[in-house]
């Protein structure tokens, strides 16, 4: 029992990182099919964030009042700026860009995030680099392949791929093909804009958290505010399009509802405490996973048609990414190592320190002796 229970807290952080790349690609499906049917991308977001708003506050208010810490202006400034970076620039981004491409292209562009997000927490000193050891090269270098593949799927687009269960006559399919190189470009920047701010956003947040550890409260301070700043943004956008508030009972009620509890409220809470096990690299390192699930899903839901350039770039990117796996491994089984080389000469000095004090009391004993003797 001992050992499963071990087990389990061992794994809980993969289970957490597992849970949020499925549900974030339920999230690109269901959007994207919401954007299809011609859904604002603006009002989605906030409808989104006030979901999500919702959901978690109650929460926060009856589990978190024995671990909020007192707010300060530094502290307001942080929750501010989260609740600004992903909820609102990047989801906005995001959602853009994939009306200008596709959910799977989408995705597999946010596959740059753990790239970015490494970089990140090299400069502020969150993950440590010694250029020196290979584990911190195989990051950067991974860091460097994973870039180069979103610039292959972005500028490259090769044959198109006839799946069998692909119809080119679909809507979403002709249109995803038609779709001209211009926009694709338009909306490839729009996503790794997106990502960036996302990366920015997970590393304030374990910046965050070393301040103000409730990540529940946390959680529902950042989507009260994104639901404020979307508000506006929405307001701006369709300034004049009142049928774009509008929301039924359909497939864009379902989306909403999913992207607000699954995608805002309970992956914030989770990411917040799988950053406080692994740290923010971690985080991001699973992405791929939430490509492939929404390749498959799209081919067969949405019909989109599937290129070549996209698959070579997408297999870059993995490649890239699993080298900065495999190097932050190395560097942790190296720091640890030192720590026990360390650990090792602490305890080794220390059995010389006391082997010296023993002897020099026997050389006190001795003389006290000898000074006896000559005294009788």
């Amino acid at each position: 029992m001992e050992g499963f229970v071990r087990f389990l807290g061992l794994a809980k952080p993969y289970f957490g990182v597992l849970f949020m790349q499925f549900g974030s690609a339920g999230m690109a499906i269901l959007a994207k099919f919401a954007l299809n049917k011609g859904m604002s991308q603006y009002v989605f977001v906030f409808y989104r964030m006030i979901i999500a708003t919702l959901i978690i506050a109650p929460f926060a208010f009856i589990f978190d009042r024995k671990v909020r810490t007192k707010m300060t202006i530094s502290l307001v400034f942080k929750i501010v700026m989260l609740g600004l970076l992903e909820p609102v620039i990047d989801l906005n981004l995001y959602f853009t860009g994939m009306k200008y491409t596709t959910a799977t292209f989408a995705v597999a562009m946010c596959n740059v995030l753990p790239a970015f997000a490494f970089l990140m927490a090299w400069a502020c000193r969150l993950e440590k680099v010694n250029i020196l050891k290979r584990g911190s090269q195989a990051k950067i270098l991974g860091t460097i392949v994973t870039v180069g593949g979103a610039m292959i799927m972005t500028f490259i687009r090769g044959p198109m791929l006839n799946l069998p269960w692909t119809k080119p006559n679909h809507p979403s399919a002709s249109s995803a093909a038609s779709t001209n190189h211009q926009s694709q470009i338009k909306g490839s920047l729009m996503i790794a804009i997106g990502c960036i701010c996302q990366s920015a956003f997970i590393i304030l947040q374990a910046i965050t958290l070393k301040l103000y550890p409730a990540e529940l409260s946390l959680t529902a301070l950042i989507c009260l505010v994104a639901t404020i700043g979307g508000c506006l943004v929405a307001l701006v956008m369709e300034r004049g399009n009142p049928s774009a508030w509008a929301l039924h009972f359909d497939s864009q009620l379902l989306s909403v509802v999913y992207a607000g509890v699954i995608c805002s409220g309970v992956t914030y809470y989770i990411q917040g405490m799988v950053m406080q096990i692994k740290g923010p690299v971690f985080v991001t390192a699973f992405n791929p996973l939430s490509m492939i699930f929404v390749a498959i899903m799209s081919s067969f839901i949405l019909s989109e048609i599937m290129l070549l350039g996209r698959i070579i770039g997408a297999v870059t990117i993995i490649t890239g990414l699993y080298l900065v796996l495999w190097g932050k491994r190395k560097d942790q089984l190296s720091v640890k190592s030192d720590s026990d080389n360390i650990a090792h000469d602490k305890q080794q000095t220390t059995e010389a320190g006391e082997a010296l004090k023993t002897v020099q009391s026997s050389q006190e004993f001795v003389s006290l002796d000898v000074a006896k003797v000559e005294t009788n």
